[in-house]
């Protein structure tokens, strides 16, 4: 390919990935690996400075603070602020608004804000029940809040460790521990007092999914009957025999060697039939009352078990290895003894789960089984059950061992003992080797899908670096902002980040606008730092959408809300972090060279 084809051939290749993202062809992590692909299939970048970018030491920091984040979570550190939250929270819905943001604002600084969110949901739902007040009033207040918090420390969120490794290879010095930290307590104190002054009135008060599925106190009853050569049911379809009437559903049917889920309710009953069934016992008598004979005489069924089930509320976790898999390949009731009753996605609720429904991050599913039954198929994919209470840590013994290394990580790094990489690789081997946390958990713990589209990104940035398209963009904003002062070029740049992290990942925004906004200081003669710092606030602070960042995510679906109840909420929070950040980074960082 012409070397002159080569800045708009990345340029296309961009737009269709940004493209991807926004319609959610692909996942991410899927996306940015085939664009990787088509840049080598082009000759826009080598095999070589594919592999290069795995020496870059941001994302292997990410991961090992990941494995420290699941440390403290595995020994009951993140587990105690549901604790406090229920101390602090008093029986008033202001104060526990202001209790959670408090927690999430003070924590998030320090360990990574999904565990705390995803540990905090099941918290904030029992005690909004507890008070008579919608989750939904509380739940995008703590996404904010550990947003928030996230930008106070270098470690607090992965958009801070990554641009700094961006700048970092452009030749800018390393950002210390604490460098982001006045400017960030000002914004995330204003950010809560804005949702403490405003929240009441923004977000709306809705019902969690249990609440739109099960509205009856009636005992639910998860029965396998079984067909006698002599029931007067045999010949009849399911619907004929009362079985497929809404209130009543049969989960499976077997028949010798073969079973139908959920079987169509024209299904023939045939003697030696062994059915599962859901019901309500007041279902069931009334099903007795117009004839139904169930282990009475001459009966119709015979019962084989009946078991006592409850309704749970699971979400779907980023590290659950049920993610994109559909519910035919999970073979719920066989192998864990539950069944999906409905689904939340977004803005829509599922009644039918069909064998080739997919489950998502941040989907939340009504499952209903025993208690171990559920228990068991939560913990074998990573779901977190936020209407029944916390999973409980055994090794609480282990906890100031993992706290000991988060801090003295953050210690250190502050002291310039050791290159934030190393400590972090330190911190991750102390608390495997103590026990605090196993090696099949920490795995677990690694958002693997944002570490491949981390690198992947980075790719994808060498690409833009050889065709001169990240020079051509920096010059093209310049030249668009003729005439604007260094101040008005940063605020407009934090308002770009800020509107492209709404609608695509925030760390891919990170690696792509590190260079160009580093090109744009160039061009202008002044000093870079603080154009960095304003796209590592700007990424970070996604509030108008719920794709923007993991934690809003995690809260959409847990918290039953519409797209709109985020930028109702997210968009003045977005245009004041905006004009603060705007106004506080040139005093913390001066545009020298002006």
């Amino acid at each position: 390919m012409p070397e002159t084809f080569h800045a708009p051939a990345v340029a296309l290749v961009l737009l269709a990935l940004f493209v991807c993202f926004v319609r959610e062809w692909l996942k991410p992590d899927v996306a940015v690996g085939v664009a990787v692909a088509v840049l080598l299939v082009l000759g826009l970048i080598s095999p070589k400075e594919a592999t290069s970018v795995f020496s870059n030491s941001a994302p292997i920091t990410i991961a090992c603070l990941f494995v420290i984040s699941g440390a403290l979570s595995r020994t009951g550190c993140v587990d105690r602020l549901g604790d406090w939250l229920g101390t602090l929270a008093g029986a008033s819905e202001r104060r526990l608004l202001w209790a959670l943001m408090a927690l999430g604002l003070l924590v998030s600084p320090f360990v990574n804000n999904t565990p705390i969110v995803m540990v905090m949901i099941p918290a904030v739902i029992a005690l909004a029940a507890r008070q008579q007040v919608a989750p939904s009033r509380l739940l995008i207040p703590l996404s904010y809040a550990t947003i928030l918090g996230g930008l106070i420390t270098m470690v607090g969120t992965s958009t801070n460790l990554l641009v700094d490794g961006v700048a970092r290879q452009h030749g800018l010095a390393p950002f210390s521990m604490f460098e982001l930290s006045a400017p960030a307590i000002v914004l995330a104190l204003a950010g809560a007092a804005f949702m403490a002054m405003f929240a009441h009135r923004l977000l709306p008060s809705r019902e969690t999914l249990a609440q739109q599925f099960t509205g009856s106190g009636d005992r639910l009853f998860m029965t396998e009957l079984f067909v006698p050569p002599e029931s007067d049911l045999i010949g009849k379809t399911l619907k004929e025999a009362r079985l497929a009437n809404g209130a009543i559903q049969v989960l499976n049917l077997w028949r010798g060697e073969t079973e139908w889920a959920q079987p169509d309710p024209a299904t023939r009953i045939e003697a030696g039939d062994r059915l599962v069934v859901h019901s309500r016992s007041g279902d069931m008598m009334a099903l007795r009352s117009v004839g139904l004979r169930v282990q009475a005489g001459h009966h119709d069924l015979e019962t084989l078990r009946r078991r006592d089930v409850v309704i749970v509320e699971a979400i779907v976790g980023p590290t659950s290895r049920y993610v994109m898999r559909p519910v035919r390949d999970l073979d719920l009731l066989a192998r864990y003894g539950v069944h999906i009753i409905a689904a939340h996605r977004r803005d829509a609720s599922y009644a039918q789960i069909g064998d080739d429904f997919q489950l998502q991050v941040g989907d939340v599913l009504l499952v209903e089984g025993t208690p171990a039954q559920i228990k068991r198929f939560c913990d074998n994919g990573d779901l977190l059950a936020i209407t029944e209470g916390r999973q409980v840590s055994n090794r609480h013994a282990k906890a100031p061992i993992a706290l000991a290394t988060m801090i003295g990580v953050m210690v250190l790094a502050a002291f310039n003992v050791m290159p934030i990489e190393g400590l972090a690789m330190v911190g991750a081997a102390v608390v495997l080797v103590t026990g605090c946390i196993r090696a099949d958990e920490a795995y677990k713990a690694i958002e693997w899908p944002i570490l491949v589209m981390i690198f992947g990104m980075l790719a994808i940035s060498v690409a833009m670096a050889n065709s001169g398209l990240d020079r051509m963009l920096a010059s093209g904003l310049v030249v668009w902002g003729e005439g604007l002062s260094p101040w008005m070029m940063l605020s407009l740049v934090i308002l770009i980040t800020s509107v492209a992290t709404e609608f695509i990942s925030n760390n891919a925004i990170a690696v792509l606008f590190t260079p160009i906004v580093i090109g744009v200081a160039e061009h202008l003669g002044v000093d870079p730092r603080p154009f960095v710092v304003g796209v590592m606030f700007a990424a970070s602070c996604s509030f108008a959408t719920p794709i923007g960042y993991q934690t809003n995510t995690l809260v959409y679906s847990a918290g039953n809300y519409r797209f709109g109840d985020f930028a109702r909420m997210g968009v003045p929070l977005n245009i004041l972090t905006w004009l603060l950040a705007s106004a506080l980074i040139p005093v913390f960082w001066p545009f020298t060279g002006t």
